[in-house]
């Protein structure tokens, strides 16, 4: 299960305060939140244009890199730091472990205070729920499937909503590609291709 640690932070928590800022487009303004990091007291500031589901983003990668215990990230929104709701607590989790805080300015989440980090904690209780709840639709489909004696494909088409539905599934550890693609009727290649245009429509985004 995806949780915030609960191991507490140095005394020195907050050492330094590291922004990070991030636009999706090149036409869109960093400034907004630049100015507000820089008035919560964050430098050095490390921004980038770069789409929330790319999974390339070197200048949130320094920013983690640059990131020492007893120091604080912050950023203005949670959506500037995860690429999704898992990708989100896994990075926090990350932080965590190695004795970093984080603090989102706009929801007003503070990882050193215990309300932070009870939030994170249903965030993550969240995410997990929705994955096992997923992993047992699979399983249920599966076994229908074979109680049906079931074989072969349908088109190969997969919607927008079943792609994103496999997508979340995939980061559960125990989830295979056969086993996802088994569930939509579809072979693995197919399930491939639709993640990767999935993923290339939503980099435009």
């Amino acid at each position: 299960m995806l949780n915030v640690t609960s191991s507490p932070l140095p005394d020195h928590a907050g050492t330094r305060r590291i922004g990070y800022a991030r636009v999706s487009t090149a036409d869109q303004d960093l400034a907004p939140q630049l100015d507000v990091l820089r008035a919560k007291g964050c430098d050095p500031i490390y921004s980038e244009h770069a789409s929330g589901k790319q999974a390339d983003r070197p200048e949130l990668l320094n920013a983690m890199k640059a990131l020492r215990a007893g120091d604080t990230l912050v950023v203005w929104r949670l959506d500037r730091l995860g690429r999704s709701l898992p990708d989100l607590i896994a990075n926090v989790n990350e932080l965590a472990t190695r004795g970093v805080a984080f603090e989102s300015i706009t929801e007003a989440i503070d990882t050193t205070t215990a309300s932070g980090k009870l939030v994170f904690n249903i965030f993550a209780s969240l995410a997990d729920f929705e994955r096992h709840l997923i992993s047992e639709r699979t399983r249920a489909g599966l076994a229908a499937g074979r109680a049906r004696g079931r074989s072969g494909g349908r088109p190969p088409a997969l919607t927008l909503k079943q792609l994103r539905e496999a997508r979340l599934l995939l980061t559960d550890p125990d989830a295979t590609v056969t086993a996802v693609a088994e569930r939509y009727e579809v072979s693995r290649t197919t399930l491939y291709k639709g993640l990767r245009e999935l993923a290339a429509k939503e980099g435009k985004a």
